[in-house]
């Protein structure tokens, strides 16, 4: 009929990507043909507008694409922040055609998208885009939003007060961060081959000084790291894009690369509960585009390990003892503790992202006594699902609200450089005094 024909013909507009630049209008029709070709599998919306009122799209695909699902994980692609980097928005639309035309023939696929919730964002500084009118492999003023701000440098950093006014397109996805229970990320970029991870800024308590900055996590953002690179076509080689930059293994701790303040992937970790890395996909930044279909290929199988890793670790619900779930207790493993604690959202549930392993949980609810649990931890990523490990409060009625305040926006390992080193004065204090009394004596 003519409903079955429609669909027909958007599935198949759907399905025929080329291989070109996609402009607004184009990129903005691509995704509007997936959503009406697939609307049980994805939804579309916009997370907001750029400086000239260009709409931020953003297609979910999942089982569930329109809500987030108890027990499933919240994964995100963004690109395109830096306006003439250009690949990961062109492959980022190519990747959406392969997760729907393949979902209900590939059973890796569909699985993959039973289980996860996916949320695609093609490009998040549109307007650089739009602005770059001379491609360059090197350097475009479109890098910067239509106010000349760089949207990777824009960001609450957690060791420097930014004092950068922020942008629309920054503040959309801080909004869009806080609202959903994201646990893994990327965002794509241009310039160089290697995926970088946590932290991008530092100071004497995360190891600047040894020319690394460390978090609590950095076995896994290396774990992440390097599932990116080894399936990669080359980036595993670590060659670089010159002979003065090679990366071993094909992956950088950020700050060892070069120090950024500012930057997405440490707002995300700090403060967005959120492990995201940096891709950078090309030595080129605007290749041309005959250069396109080579990029995808390099590109489809880490694109789709890397979010497989998003089912790594343990998760669950926290909830008090009628079963109603309790937000904002605070989640985590033993010796990992974030300086902005990981805390359950709204239905209870936590992710915590590590390795295979043997670890210790401690959930706790302000007011109450801390519960552990000793979990052993598996490679789930193939069953994709993570260990599931609940915590039940039988102390706690359903008529406590856990209402914390949210995480500081100054910086925070700062502070805790302030504090340690205003602790040594007293401590000195204190064996002076000591002294002195035994004098007396």
């Amino acid at each position: 009929d003519a409903v079955g024909i429609l669909i027909l013909c958007l599935t198949s507009a759907a399905a025929a990507l080329d291989f070109k630049y996609h402009h607004t209008k184009e990129l903005e029709e691509f995704l509007r043909g997936v959503h009406a070709a697939y609307p049980s599998l994805t939804h579309l919306h916009s997370i907001g507008r750029s400086v000239k009122g260009r709409d931020l799209w953003v297609l979910v695909l999942g089982r569930f694409p329109t809500h987030h699902k108890i027990g499933i994980p919240e994964f995100k692609y963004v690109a395109n922040m830096h306006g003439d980097e250009t690949v990961g928005r062109e492959i980022l639309l190519h990747l959406i055609d392969f997760l729907v035309t393949n979902y209900g023939r590939d059973p890796v696929i569909t699985r993959l998208l039973n289980n996860t919730r996916i949320h695609i964002m093609p490009t998040m500084n549109p307007d650089g885009f739009e602005a770059t009118k001379v491609p360059d492999c090197y350097y475009t003023p479109g890098r910067y939003n239509a106010n000349g701000e760089d949207l990777n440098r824009n960001f609450p950093d957690a060791f420097e007060d930014n004092r950068a006014s922020i942008q629309p397109e920054t503040q959309a996805v801080m909004d869009w961060i806080k609202n959903e229970t994201f646990v893994l990320s990327a965002n794509l970029h241009g310039g160089a081959l290697v995926a970088s991870y946590t932290f991008d800024n530092g100071n004497p308590v995360t190891g600047s000084l040894k020319g690394y900055s460390r978090s609590p996590d950095d076995d896994v953002f290396i774990h992440l790291a390097k599932t990116y690179s080894s399936n990669h076509a080359s980036m595993y080689k670590g060659m670089g894009c010159d002979n003065r930059q090679t990366f071993p293994e094909g992956i950088t701790n950020g700050y060892s690369w070069y120090q950024l303040e500012g930057g997405m992937q440490d707002y995300n970790y700090v403060w967005g509960q959120c492990f995201e890395i940096t891709l950078e996909l090309s030595c080129c930044k605007y290749p041309p585009e005959d250069q396109l279909g080579k990029f995808w290929r390099d590109n489809k199988v880490a694109l789709i390990e890397y979010i497989k890793q998003v089912h790594l670790g343990v998760k669950g619900q926290v909830t008090d003892k009628n079963g109603n779930p309790i937000p904002n207790a605070i989640v985590e493993a033993k010796g990992r503790p974030h300086v902005c604690p990981y805390r359950t959202n709204q239905q209870g549930e936590y992710f915590l992202l590590l390795l295979p392993g043997t670890y210790v949980i401690n959930a706790t609810v302000p007011g109450f006594k801390s519960m552990l649990k000793t979990v052993e931890i598996p490679d789930n990523t193939g069953n994709f699902s993570a260990v599931k490990q609940d915590f039940s409060f039988a102390e706690v009625s359903d008529k406590i609200s856990s209402k914390v305040a949210s995480c500081p926006k100054t910086p925070l390992y700062q502070e805790l450089t302030r504090a340690s080193a205003a602790v040594k004065p007293t401590v000195h204090l204190l064996v002076l005094m000591t002294v002195v009394l035994a004098i007396l004596k």
